[in-house]
C-alpha cells in the first residue's frame, strides 16, 4: 500500500520524541509562490506527526538579518546606499511597512493564515538581539581554525587568511557585508569597515551575526531542530548542508536534522526568482484560487518531484483533480487530509471551469450567477457563491489566457450578418429543436444532427454558434455553454441570425 510521503517522514522521525519542524525564507523580494514549497511541506510533516500522536513544534525563520546584495530591478537607484544593510534596517521601498523585510513578509504572512498554516514566527534579527546567538558566537569564534578547516575541506574553496565566523555590523555605515573582524576580547569584537571605520560590537547583541554556514547549524541547536525542508540548492556536494552537518556534530555537539530536500516549482517552465521579479505572489494568487488547490499542488507530489506552476488553464486541471480525490482510496485520503482547511467543510460543489463561464455570461451579477447555475442543477448557499465568484473573477482577470474569455453579445454581431445561407439553416434548425429540459450533451449532439442533415461541416457550425453568441469562432463545449446562457435567448438570437 502506498504511504503519503508526509506520513512516511512522520513515521522515521517519531522515535526522537518531540519534534521541531523549521523552515525559513529570506524577505528579500516579493515572497512567491515556490517559496510556499517550503512552508506547506513542513506544516504537512508536522501535521502527520500530531495524526501520529506525536509531539511537535513548527516554526518560520524569516532572515530579516540577511544583507541587501545588490540593486533589484523593482528598486529605485537610491537604494544602491543600502546594499550591504540587513534587510530590518532598510526602508520599506514601497513606503507602506516599517521597513524593507516587513513589507515582504506581512502579505506572505498574511498568505500562510488563508492557507492554514500557523508556524511559530521568528526574525532572526531579534533571535540576535535577544541574545540567543550568545553561546553559538563564542564558540564559532573560539573555533575559528577548526570551522575554516571544515568550509575548505567540503566546499574546496580556500578559506581568507583574515576570514572570520563573526560579521560585525558597521554602527557607522550600517552594512554587514563589509567588515573585517580586527581581534577578539571576551563578549566584544573590534573591526574595521571598508567605510573607514572602527569599531567594537557585542556578540550578545544584535552588532553582528554568523555567516550563513554557520548561522544555519547555530540556529538548529538554538532552536532544537530535529526536521528541516530546504532547496535542493543547499543539498549540493559540498553546499551548505554537508558543511552544516559537520558544524553541527564537530563544533556544536549537535545531532544535524532530518533533511527533506525539495525541487523547485518553476513558472511556465522557468525559475522563479524574487530578484529577477520571475514571481507569481502567494498572496495573489489565493485571490484567484482557493487555497485547498494550492495546498493539493505540494500535498498531492513528493518534495523532490520538480513541479511547473502555470497560473492559467493548469489550475483548471488541478481544482478539476483535487474535486475527483476518493476519500475511500487511502493514499488520496490522505492528500485530502493535507488539502484541507480545518474547521472549513471542502466542497467543490461547481466546476470552476464552469463558474468561470457563468461570471462571464452574469458580467458578475450575483443574482443572475445564481440563476444560470440553479439551470445547471447547481446550488451554492450565498457565501459560497460570492467565495467562487471572485475566484472566477480574480482569475480571469490576472491569469486566463484570451481563448476562455469571452462576452455574450447583447445584440446580433456585425459577423454573424455574413454568415452564408448553409450555417443560418443550421443554426435555425438548431433554434427549432432546443428546449429547456434538454442537458448539455443533448443539445451537443442536436448541434451535430443538423451540420449532417444540413450537409455542413460541424465545425463550421460550431463556429457559427460562437459568433452568433460571442462574436468569435471559439468559445466553451457548446452544449452546456448554450444550456448555461439560456434556451430562450439562444433559441431568439439563432432565430433572429437566420433571418437577416
Amino acid at each position: 500500500m502506498s504511504i503519503h510521503w508526509a506520513d512516511r517522514i512522520a513515521e522515521e522521525c517519531l522515535e526522537k520524541g518531540k519534534n521541531v519542524i523549521a523552515t525559513g525564507i529570506t524577505p528579500s523580494g516579493e515572497i512567491h509562490i515556490g517559496n510556499m514549497r517550503e512552508v506547506l511541506t513542513g506544516d504537512m510533516i508536522y501535521k502527520a506527526l500530531l495524526d501520529l500522536g506525536g509531539e511537535a513544534e513548527f516554526l518560520y525563520i524569516a532572515d530579516t538579518f540577511d544583507p541587501l546584495r545588490r540593486l533589484y530591478p523593482f528598486l529605485p537607484e537610491s537604494y544602491k546606499e543600502y546594499v550591504g544593510q540587513p534587510l530590518y534596517r532598510i526602508p520599506d521601498p514601497f513606503g507602506c511597512h516599517e521597513s524593507y523585510s516587513e513589507h515582504f513578509l506581512d502579505p506572505f504572512l498574511k498568505s500562510l493564515e488563508i492557507l492554514d498554516v500557523h508556524p511559530k514566527i521568528y526574525r532572526s534579527h531579534e533571535l540576535y538581539k535577544k541574545g540567543l546567538y550568545e553561546d553559538a558566537v563564542r564558540i564559532a569564534i573560539e573555533n575559528r581554525d577548526k570551522i575554516a578547516e571544515i568550509l575548505e575541506s567540503e566546499s574546496k574553496r580556500k578559506v581568507s587568511q583574515n576570514w572570520s565566523p563573526y560579521t560585525p555590523l558597521c554602527a557607522n555605515c550600517g552594512k554587514i557585508n563589509g567588515t573585517e573582524v580586527i581581534s577578539v576580547d571576551g563578549y566584544y569584537v573590534k573591526y574595521r569597515c571598508n567605510c573607514g571605520h572602527e569599531g567594537r560590537s557585542d556578540i550578545r547583541k544584535d552588532d553582528g551575526k554568523l555567516g550563513w554556514r554557520i548561522d544555519w547549524p547555530a540556529r538548529w541547536r538554538i532552536l532544537n531542530v530535529t526536521i528541516e525542508p530546504f532547496g535542493k540548492d543547499h543539498a549540493t556536494v559540498g553546499g551548505s548542508y554537508d558543511t552544516g552537518k559537520r558544524v553541527a556534530r564537530e563544533i556544536y555537539e549537535y545531532e544535524p536534522p532530518y533533511p527533506v530536500v525539495y525541487e523547485w516549482i518553476s513558472l511556465k517552465g522557468h525559475d522563479m526568482s524574487s530578484s529577477k521579479g520571475i514571481v507569481v505572489s502567494i498572496y495573489d494568487v489565493l485571490k484567484a484560487v482557493p487555497p485547498e488547490a494550492l495546498r493539493y499542488l505540494i500535498a498531492s507530489s513528493r518534495p523532490n518531484k520538480h513541479l511547473n506552476f502555470d497560473p492559467g488553464l493548469s489550475i483548471l486541471k488541478l481544482i478539476n483533480n483535487l474535486s475527483m480525490l476518493d476519500e475511500k482510496e487511502p493514499l488520496s485520503a490522505r492528500e485530502l487530509r493535507f488539502s484541507r482547511i480545518e474547521g472549513k467543510a471542502m466542497r467543490i460543489k461547481v466546476p470552476f471551469e464552469h463558474m468561470v463561464n457563468v461570471v462571464q455570461i452574469s458580467k458578475g451579477d450575483l443574482q443572475k450567477s445564481k440563476e444560470i447555475l440553479a439551470r445547471g442543477g447547481y446550488h451554492l448557499d450565498d457565501d459560497e457563491l460570492k467565495e467562487w465568484s471572485e475566484y472566477a473573477i480574480n482569475w480571469l482577470k490576472n491569469y486566463a489566457p484570451e481563448s476562455v474569455k469571452f462576452s455574450v453579445q447583447e445584440t446580433i454581431p456585425e459577423s454573424a450578418l455574413s454568415l452564408d445561407k448553409d450555417l443560418k439553416e443550421g443554426l435555425k434548425r438548431i433554434s427549432e429543436r432546443l428546449s429547456d429540459e434538454l442537458s448539455g450533451e443533448d443539445i451537443h449532439n442536436i448541434i451535430y444532427q443538423a451540420a449532417e442533415d444540413v450537409g455542413i461541416k460541424v465545425s463550421r457550425l460550431f463556429e457559427a454558434i460562437y459568433i452568433a453568441l460571442l462574436d468569435k469562432k471559439s468559445g466553451p463545449r457548446a452544449g452546456l455553454f448554450i444550456k448555461t446562457v439560456g434556451i430562450d435567448f439562444v433559441k431568439r438570437r439563432f432565430k433572429e441570425v437566420a433571418d437577416a
